[in-house]
């Protein structure tokens, strides 16, 4: 079965009600599309809290950086995956495990990032998923 995205209508309401997106893949480098996406929802009023075990406790764009969700210590409402599509499954396994404590309700793959299994996974759990889109244009397209 393949993946079928949420409709607009669905993305919009899920961009309106999210304040905190956890950016799982976040980069320090500023030619990096996780960096660009981080600033641009940042600019856009979301609060992004940057993932990456490389740089875990160091700042990134005025944010601390975690390890990893289990980390995080405050709600979160989006997991942007900017990972390669084999991680993607890990990082939806982890989602899941922290879905009550953190109030995750959507997980986003970014373009790219397709993997059926993390996707069939993520559904199950109850999370909205969208898969294969970048949280960047379709915030702007819905919301701009």
């Amino acid at each position: 079965m393949t993946h079928v995205n949420p409709s607009d209508d669905e993305i919009r309401n899920s961009l309106r009600a999210a304040r905190t997106i956890a950016l799982v893949g976040a980069s320090d480098k500023p030619n990096r599309p996780s960096n660009g996406v981080m600033r641009y929802l940042q600019a856009e009023g979301y609060r992004v809290i940057p993932v990456n075990p490389a740089f875990a406790g160091q700042t990134l764009l005025g944010e601390r950086v975690f390890a990893d969700l289990a980390s995080i210590e405050e709600p979160v409402d989006i997991v942007d995956v900017f990972r390669n599509s084999q991680a993607a499954l890990e990082v939806v396994r982890a989602a899941i495990a922290e879905k009550e404590r953190l109030g995750i309700g959507t997980v986003w793959l970014q373009i790219g990032v397709i993997n059926e299994a993390a996707g069939r996974e993520a559904a199950e759990a109850g999370f909205a998923v969208v898969m294969d889109r970048c949280l960047k244009i379709e915030q702007g397209r819905l919301m701009g």
